[in-house]
């Protein structure tokens, strides 16, 4: 388990590493228009598993293409995109053990438990490395019944830059629009920023003269924690001097924000600041976590009562509950689509440079073994990836390999992603990408 020191120092260490990259001089406001790679790249991940049966066309049990299959209804909404999407069933997690879910280990490909620090990088922050650079790189959004984002506004579960150095989810959308939005902001908001802004800057000050009384076995560890504060502060600085730029895409804040009536009115604000924060070109790479990787989760607005641990012991197929959940997921995905589909980018739109990652934190089902993690992938980044099309594995390949994929994706000349040979022989019948992935 985490104790508190080593949590307070994943804060501050882990934000940091997700903004240092951004920091260094020469880093621009929006990703390049390099071609031939993903520009962008976003994860999300729904907790309490994906089965099968909800994503894959009834009847088909064997690779084939979607054009004239019919999606089950809990994905009905991405219909019209069927040509942009690929289903992929048989690849498996059983070393990641995600039972109740891997946490980190489900984008990291390596075993993972509630309270286990990570052991290594996720994919998602390494991808956001190596993609066309931007003010913050990495943003990671977690979505929860209105009382866990409130009183837990940040989390760590599922991101991270290396080992013990989780990446927090921001759940509270106010806190999150005064960091992307606050210095263009005007009223209370612009105040609220400011007012954050002099205590940060202040205890940076305070933290760094503090650290030089420290032992020095102490002030390397303690420097990680000065540090965050730099470098958030450095994002807040840099970000206001884009000001102009940013204005063109902040959300409006209204009601949702301050009085939400369902938990569903904070989700939907933060997939527009997660969107906004995509299409500015402050992020390149953005996870949503919905039910932030844990067991919890609430979705009142949609009229489903029942929240938490007791929807995972529900049978996911024609369950009208899922269903619900399942649907509007996707009507996020379809939003995230039709938004970058209408902002322009060489010579196409921003969602031919982009990949969509759905899936689960724990594969399949709650109670799991990993055996078969379902995935879902919309868009080809201008033909790199197969859509259109359903993919049946054969169980013998990781999760891993899917993100070793992704990184020959993004230009990264790799055959293996967090698994060593002695670990590659137990849970990986192959190397290198997944073929069945790449056009």
């Amino acid at each position: 388990m985490m104790n508190r020191r080593d949590m307070l120092q994943g804060v501050t260490a882990g934000f940091g590493a997700a903004l240092g990259a951004s920091m260094l001089p020469g880093r621009s406001l929006a990703a390049s228009t390099s071609s031939g790679k993903p520009r962008r790249i976003i994860f999300f991940m729904q907790n309490q598993g994906f089965d099968p049966k909800t994503c894959i066309p009834e009847g088909m049990t064997i690779s084939g293409s979607l054009a004239k299959a019919k999606l089950p209804e809990p994905i009905e909404a991405l219909e019209p995109y069927k040509e942009r999407l690929h289903i992929i069933n048989g690849l498996h997690g059983v070393h990641t053990s995600p039972s109740h879910s891997a946490f980190f280990g489900a984008l990291g490909g390596y075993r993972g438990s509630d309270g286990v620090p990570p052991s290594g990088p996720t994919i998602d922050y390494e991808l956001s490395k190596v993609l066309p650079q931007t003010l913050l790189p990495h943003l990671c959004i977690g979505m929860d019944s209105i009382e866990n984002m409130k009183t837990k506004p940040t989390i760590a579960n599922l991101s991270a830059s290396g080992a013990g150095q989780p990446i927090f989810m921001h759940s509270n959308p106010n806190h999150l629009y005064q960091m992307l939005f606050g210095g263009i902001s005007s009223g209370n908001i612009r105040l609220q920023h400011e007012a954050r802004s002099n205590v940060l800057n202040q205890i940076e000050i305070l933290a760094a003269t503090k650290g030089r009384s420290l032992p020095i076995a102490d002030q390397q560890r303690y420097g990680q924690y000065v540090q965050g504060f730099k470098d958030v502060n450095g994002l807040r600085d840099r970000l206001d001097t884009a000001a102009d730029h940013l204005r063109k895409f902040a959300p409006k804040v209204d009601e949702r924000y301050t009085k939400p009536e369902f938990e569903t009115d904070w989700h939907d604000v933060l997939l527009d600041l997660g969107i906004s924060a995509l299409t500015s070109g402050i992020t390149n790479t953005l996870t949503i976590g919905s039910g932030r990787g844990e067991i919890f989760g609430a979705w009142k607005g949609l009229g489903v009562e029942q929240q938490g641990h007791n929807l995972g012991h529900m049978e996911q197929p024609d369950n009208p509950i899922w269903i619900k959940i399942r649907q509007y997921n996707s009507r996020m995905l379809v939003r995230i689509m039709e938004t970058l589909d209408s902002v322009p980018e060489g010579s196409g739109t921003m969602m031919d440079n982009t990949l969509i990652v759905y899936t689960s934190n724990n594969a399949d089902k709650q109670h799991t073994n990993g055996a078969n993690w379902p995935v879902m992938l919309l868009g080809n980044c201008n033909g790199i990836f197969k859509t259109g099309c359903f993919t049946q594995l054969d169980g013998k390949r990781p999760i891993n390999a899917l993100y070793t994929t992704l990184l020959r994706a993004a230009g990264q000349n790799v055959d293996r992603f967090n698994m060593d040979d002695q670990l590659a022989r137990k849970f990986d019948a192959g190397t290198g990408p997944l073929k069945e992935v790449l056009a």
